[in-house]
């Protein structure tokens, strides 16, 4: 269901035209990524969180707990809904899978499916046993530069034309509950997942708060508060000229959405991710992009 907006977009390297997933910043075992330049160069993002744990502050064993991701979905994506950490450890020996969407673009009239209108998940399995999917789904109108916020327990879905930055925790947990009935090249619907959705959906849906913080650097940069869980802290900054920072959490993921930039005299640009390590305090940005930087919370 992917495009080729990966590499007309971003330049990356991609094996077909239609390939829909960037896994940009990941340990997660099913698609590591590996450290491009620096003293670290050819390491895995995983080898670097268990052998060098100064450079996140923590002494903890654990994985690494968050994924980004750039998604593009070139025809309408497969209804889904992620289960919370107790439910996916229980059952998939995985994390959870809270994650969140900023639309980096959009065609003219495209949607995505964000809810539903059951008020309880009797109602809710009820109408999709009986494929009642249309009057069931919430559909909503995108645009570039649109954020969703997608807590576990949501039904959702990209749709045909959008281009998305995900952040997420670090899952590949999914249930498929509808993918419109559509067949592979054998002629067989995909697996769906029904029973395990109907365990984790949320009933009634729950909605995302729109009033972001913003908060003004510079004559005309800002940093937009987008969303803060349990997981994860995400915020926007446009920045247009220059903007200083004082990090305050152990590390940072930076996604460059558009634009250029230098970081501390280090040339950024479009399609670029990296993390902010632990030594690193003050950041001075300089240039015209768009960044989308997150930490776990």
């Amino acid at each position: 269901m992917g495009g080729y907006k990966l590499k007309s977009d971003f330049g990356y390297q991609i094996p077909s035209d239609k390939t829909g997933e960037c896994w940009a910043i990941s340990a997660h075992s099913n698609g590591e990524t590996t450290i491009r330049n620096g003293q670290h160069a050819g390491k895995t993002l995983s080898e670097l969180w268990n052998n060098n744990p100064e450079l996140f502050a923590t002494d903890t064993k654990r994985s690494f707990p968050l994924m980004v991701k750039i998604l593009d979905a070139k025809d309408d994506l497969s209804v889904q809904v992620h289960p919370d950490d107790k439910f996916a450890q229980l059952i998939e020996n995985d994390l959870g899978k809270a994650e969140c969407w900023y639309v980096l673009d959009a065609t003219p009239n495209a949607q995505i499916i964000y809810g539903h209108n059951a008020k309880s998940k009797e109602e809710f399995k009820e109408k999709a046993k009986a494929v009642k999917w249309q009057e069931l789904l919430t559909k909503v109108a995108v645009k570039s530069g649109d954020f969703f916020d997608v807590p576990t327990g949501t039904v959702h879905a990209l749709g045909k034309g959008t281009l998305i930055l995900e952040v997420q925790q670090s899952s590949d947990t999914t249930y498929r509950l509808y993918d419109y009935d559509r067949r592979d090249d054998k002629g067989n619907l995909r697996e769906l997942h029904l029973d395990k959705a109907f365990s984790v959906i949320t009933a009634p849906h729950e909605g995302q708060n729109a009033n972001y913080n913003t908060k003004q650097l510079g004559e005309k940069s800002f940093l937009s508060a987008l969303t803060s869980n349990n997981h994860f802290q995400v915020a926007k900054l446009e920045l247009n000229g220059s903007a200083d920072l004082t990090a305050s959490a152990p590390y940072f993921l930076v996604s460059v959405c558009s634009g250029s930039a230098t970081l501390n005299g280090i040339t950024i640009t479009k399609g670029d991710h990296f993390i902010i390590p632990n030594q690193i305090r003050k950041l001075e940005f300089e240039g015209f992009a768009t960044l989308i930087i997150a930490n776990e919370t």
